[in-house]
């Protein structure tokens, strides 16, 4: 079985058949499960204003929405990843 690492490894499906076949082969590492699943007990944050093109907004969000996730948590979650990519 294929693991995920990181949430933009996931493709984008054309069908939710296509996404179904996926994900019966694909499972998510514990992080990635523990960062969706845990929200309670995030650490202190500090809150910051982004602007967007409101074109791109809807496109992560519809992103967020294929995911069931919430689009926040998701862009903070490529942050992360990116950010570990960096260091």
């Amino acid at each position: 079985m294929k693991s995920v690492s990181k949430w933009s490894e996931v493709p984008n499906f054309n069908t939710k058949e296509d996404e179904a076949a996926y994900w019966m082969q694909t499972r998510l590492e514990q992080h990635l499960l523990d960062a969706s699943l845990h929200k309670t007990e995030m650490r202190d944050s500090t809150t910051i204003t982004l602007r967007f093109d409101p074109r791109m907004l809807a496109r992560i969000k519809r992103l967020a929405r294929a995911r069931y996730l919430n689009y926040q948590s998701m862009i903070k979650q490529w942050l992360a990843e990116r950010l570990e990519d960096e260091l």
